[in-house]
């Protein structure tokens, strides 16, 4: 077996989107995603990405990824987040997640960042384990805000 870590190309998007899909039921949430095939492609490798993508590889075929960027944090200045790790069922356990992570965190590492923060669900145990065992803290005292894109619109419509 052998394990593979590269910056993702457009190419890979359909693969990636197999994953996000796959990720959207593990959630309990399979219903989800919105983001088709063409607007990943885009937002990920057009004019003005919004995402950086690494694929992790077994054997020459696309079992997992990491979605992130640049964010920036007014108390410690550049940050990375990792959006998304996800790693296809078939192939957890074998190292590709652990290789994906180290992956991120070199990217950090190369970009100064200040903090490199990411979610995980509070129900995730095996994830929230992981991150644990890298030594990183878990807060549960920050909740999370969001709006959808039909609430932006009614906000920016009235």
């Amino acid at each position: 077996m052998q394990l593979n870590i590269r910056k993702g190309k457009k190419e890979d998007c359909s693969a990636v989107l197999e994953l996000i899909r796959e990720l959207a039921v593990y959630e309990k949430e399979p219903d989800a995603v919105d983001v088709d095939l063409t607007q990943l492609e885009e937002d990920g490798f057009g004019e003005d990405p919004a995402y950086d993508l690494l694929v992790g590889e077994i054997d020459g075929e696309i079992k997992g990824c990491a979605i992130y960027y640049q964010k920036y944090s007014t108390w410690k200045g550049r940050a990375l987040y990792l959006e998304d790790l996800i790693v296809t069922e078939s192939a957890r356990g074998k190292g590709l997640g652990l290789a994906l992570f180290k992956a991120v965190i070199q990217e950090a590492y190369d970009r100064a960042a200040g903090r490199m923060e990411w979610q995980v669900l509070d129900w995730n145990k095996p994830a929230i384990d992981f991150y644990k065992d890298f030594g990183a803290s878990i807060e549960d005292e920050w909740l999370n805000g969001r709006f959808s894109k039909e609430q932006i619109a009614k906000i920016c419509e009235a």
